[in-house]
């Protein structure tokens, strides 16, 4: 036994160079076994003599970095004491396992402990074959960078009886490769979609044609400014006006500069101080308070112009405050071309032919007269749309159709269907408001119906808000016995008088 341990080391060792740089896939061990079958049968664990010797070849696969699979061939002699007999059984055995081990440290460090457990069969030479379940724990001892000196000690219940035994092994375990997992190397992606000898991951515009000297960008007008930050992609420009062209050079481009072939100041659009003067009025524009408007040589504006809004007196229909032309001298708020104190919305643009209103939803209806501006209608719904015949008789319907408990506010089950009906209806009309209104008939105390009305009124009210409907576009008031639709002295007649009215309101 001595010498074949010693002979699977020297094999291991060999194997070393040849997988230095090869992944831990596989692994290979050797025990010498010390077996002990009689301490759990009857036997004493103290007596040392009994044990038996034996010796292991196992396989080992790597399932996860800490999981391995182990699949060991055992074979040794056995001593086992019989608890009803007290016969001492001497036989040879043979048995394979399958076994998970989980090791708690990875497997570069020095010492690793883990713990086993499987199922394995074993055959007696001179008896049955019978069934263990193995559990253990274990140690590898770190020899080589892929050799270990492993213990390992095992409990090995047996489905037979007076077959449970103990196993202890010492040896030798060579990992086939290295069992360091090493770190994935990250390949630089040279791929290059538009073709322009710049790669993906250099190139500011990867799927454009461009310039190596703008990384890969392509720069239209050639001006050195790549086509992505140029405002005049096709117009040759410098980089202080964003690539767009400067005829004059004052800094402004020629878009923005009022005198694009003179040089002139930002202050003055681009033209120089001396030709700032609009109206020739001998006022530069920055100072003239009516710089189109020709006027005099101190304020720039006519003489007989007392709001020097550049509109003479004689035709400024609002001489004391300031206008412009197109409204004769009057304010336009809303610079819509109509003097504020002709324009009805004259905080809100509009056209002359709605009176400077505007009709926000285009129904033919200004804002200024329509209920529903923001959504389209008729003019018979005063802007608003019209309720459908549907709906109309879906609100009809549920005056007669929510049911109470009998004097009470709580909802019979048949109620609930037709108020998400009206729900929906409140989604359908954003537009509308409800009005919720509770009645009774006459029977009881009259002061006891008006509560009774308005709480009923209020369950409605609640149950529409808990469906979504905004507590802003509803209200809701009871009315008890004092508006009644039909003769209280009949029953149908109380019938219909007891009720709740559901009734849209444009907002």
């Amino acid at each position: 036994m001595k010498r074949l341990v010693l002979l699977m080391f020297v094999i291991l060792t060999s194997f070393s160079a040849w997988s230095q740089d090869k992944t831990y896939d596989w692994g290979v061990s050797f025990k010498s076994l010390f077996l002990d079958y009689q301490s759990q049968n009857g036997g004493s664990v103290d007596a040392i003599r009994n044990y038996h010797h034996g010796f292991e070849i196992g396989l080992h696969r790597k399932l996860q970095d800490n999981v391995n699979l182990v699949l060991p061939i055992k074979y040794g002699n056995v001593n086992s004491n019989s608890i009803e007999s007290n016969d001492c059984l001497h036989k040879k055995v043979l048995g394979l396992d399958a076994q998970i081990q989980y090791q708690f440290q990875k497997p570069d460090a020095k010492i690793v402990p883990y713990f086993l457990g499987g199922l394995g069969g074993v055959l007696e030479f001179e008896g049955d074959f019978n069934i263990q379940a193995p559990i253990g724990v274990g140690l590898f001892f770190k020899a080589a960078p892929n050799a270990y000196v492993n213990w390992q000690s095992e409990y090995r219940f047996s489905f037979a009886e007076n077959r449970n035994n103990l196993h202890h092994g010492i040896g030798f375990v060579y990992l086939i490769g290295d069992p360091v997992v090493k770190e994935e190397v990250i390949k630089e992606d040279l791929s290059d979609t538009d073709g322009d000898g710049i790669a993906n991951d250099l190139d500011l515009c990867p799927d454009v044609f461009g310039l190596k000297s703008l990384n890969g960008c392509p720069d239209s007008d050639g001006d050195g400014i790549p086509d992505f930050q140029d405002k005049c992609p096709n117009a040759v420009g410098s980089k202080l006006t964003m690539g767009c062209p400067d005829t004059d050079g004052d800094g402004i481009h020629d878009g923005d500069d009022k005198c694009p072939e003179v040089a002139g100041t930002v202050e003055n659009d681009g033209c120089p101080e001396e030709v700032s003067d609009r109206d020739g009025d001998g006022v530069p524009d920055s100072k003239d308070a009516c710089p189109d408007i020709k006027g005099d040589s101190v304020t720039g504006c006519p003489e007989d112009d007392n709001d020097m809004d550049g509109v003479p007196n004689s035709i400024d229909k609002c001489p004391d405050t300031k206008g412009p032309a197109a409204t004769n001298g009057c304010p336009d708020t809303d610079g819509d071309g109509i003097a504020d104190y002709e324009d009805k919305c004259k905080y809100s643009a509009g056209p002359k032919v709605y009176n400077g209103c505007p009709d926000t939803d285009g129904d033919g209806l200004d804002d200024s007269i329509d209920k529903c501006p923001n959504t389209p209608g008729t003019v018979a719904g005063n802007g608003c749309p019209e309720i459908t015949k549907e709906d109309r008789e879906t609100l009809d319907i549920a005056m007669r159709a929510v049911q109470f408990d009998t004097g009470k506010n709580t909802f019979k089950s048949e109620s609930y269907q037709i108020l998400k009906q009206i729900a929906n209806i409140m989604n359908r009309y954003p537009d509308y408001n409800l009005s919720i209104a509770g009645h009774t008939d006459n029977v009881g105390n009259s002061s006891a119906n008006q509560t009774l009305s308005e709480r009923r009124a209020q369950a409605c009210y609640t149950y529409l808000v808990s469906q979504g409907v905004s507590t802003s576009r509803m209200s809701h008031a009871g009315y008890g016995e004092s508006r009644p639709v039909s003769d209280n002295n009949t029953l149908n007649g109380k019938k219909l008088n007891r009720r709740v009215e559901f009734t849209l309101i444009p907002r």
